[in-house]
């Protein structure tokens, strides 16, 4: 029989990522301690981030899979604890820093995460559809992703991506649930069953500010903001909490829903933000004889980018079309986005071609200080 060694578990531990924070849980300081015994047994003492932690199963499995991808190892336990006060400021401080008050990272002149907030002039164009879906396309190409459900009043995300999980705090810091490889969080997630939000312009802003600073996103490479439709608080407040964001407009064919598309992109003309471009959803349906039925007339999607373009003057592109489909309501209704349960159907191909138009804009040093002195000493 081999020799086992500490070394050899915990090399084999440092690959268990936590399910939350997306870190080995060896830099995490979670693991406790390691003993092991005799014919090569192993018991493994492992910290939780709190006595309610949801994930704690997920974690108990991760760990004794990893330890049993050891060779020779025997009989292996886990046993679970709990960090105390001290040691979860310092997971704090090692994730977010010693900052006195959380930080919006995504408004920071270092940042590179791309921020997409995705809007619409009004309701019932299948906002929130186009979001989990180029959320979950985005994610499968192996990018890190995430999703701030801004739709406060109208919250469909956690449904659409198949989850009722909940939070978990740790000091003053939240850790997002992930479903389908997305970190996501939503008012639904803080509300008791389907009970509505009643709240004023000042709470928006605030719930839209703790969903920024306060959740722990990691070093995402997209977030998605789901927006209510409009150009009311929510929107206003997204452009002075993150400047950087750019609008992506969501309009379908009908000409009366492109004029009003148009005015949810035009408000970029206001906040100075960017237009990463224009989504056209429900474009067409597809008949069972090959042919298309324009349910909802044509054309709006390229009425809407040729109107920006002209307003803002700079290229406002026509991403793609996306045609209607029931599969994406049932996909939705389901909690798994048609991008994964139907890959190979119109809408899917669809929506994962403009994803990977968004996907392909690296995150890049545009705009950044590089810290370079360019005055030359005579």
């Amino acid at each position: 029989m081999s020799v086992l060694t500490e070394s050899d578990v915990r090399s084999a531990l440092a690959r268990v990522l936590d399910p939350e924070i997306r870190k080995p849980i060896t830099e995490l300081g979670m693991v406790k301690g390691i003993t092991l015994g005799d014919a090569n047994s192993v018991h493994v003492d492992i910290y939780l981030t709190t006595a309610g932690c949801p994930l704690r199963t997920e974690i108990t499995e991760r760990v004794t899979k990893a330890v049993a991808d050891v060779a020779g190892v025997g009989a292996i336990s886990v046993e679970l604890d709990v960090m105390n006060d001290t040691q979860r400021t310092e997971l704090r401080k090692s994730l977010r820093g010693d900052s006195a008050e959380p930080v919006i990272p995504f408004a920071q002149p270092g940042s590179l995460t791309r921020v997409y907030a995705v809007a619409s002039g009004k309701g019932g164009v299948g906002k929130s559809s186009v979001t989990v879906n180029l959320a979950a396309a985005l994610a499968a190409r192996g990018l890190s992703v995430g999703v701030l459900d801004a739709d406060i009043y109208g919250h469909s995300i956690p449904r659409m991506l198949g989850t009722d999980a909940k939070p978990t705090q740790v000091e003053r810091m939240i850790m997002p649930p992930v479903a389908h490889d997305i970190k996501m969080i939503s008012i639904a997630q803080f509300t008791q069953g389907n009970t509505p939000v009643v709240w004023r312009g000042p709470m928006l802003h605030r719930a839209l500010q703790q969903f920024l600073a306060d959740v722990f996103w990691g070093d995402l490479d997209i977030l998605l903001l789901d927006l209510p439709p409009g150009t009311g608080d929510i929107a206003i407040s997204v452009a002075q909490l993150i400047p950087s964001a750019e609008i992506l407009v969501v309009t379908t064919p009908q000409q009366a829903a492109a004029e009003v598309a148009e005015r949810a992109g035009a408000i970029a003309l206001q906040t100075r933000q960017r237009i990463a471009g224009v989504v056209e959803n429900m474009s067409w349906l597809e008949l069972p004889d090959g042919t298309r039925m324009d349910v909802f007339g044509e054309g709006g999607g390229q009425t809407v980018s040729d109107r920006l373009t002209k307003a803002v003057g700079a290229k406002v592109p026509l991403l793609g079309q996306i045609p209607l489909d029931p599969a994406v309501r049932e996909a939705g209704d389901a909690g798994t986005p048609i991008v994964l349960s139907a890959p190979n159907s119109a809408a899917a191909i669809a929506l994962k071609d403009i994803a990977d138009k968004l996907a392909v804009r690296q995150r890049g040093l545009a705009g950044m200080s590089l810290g370079i002195n360019t005055v030359r000493n005579m």
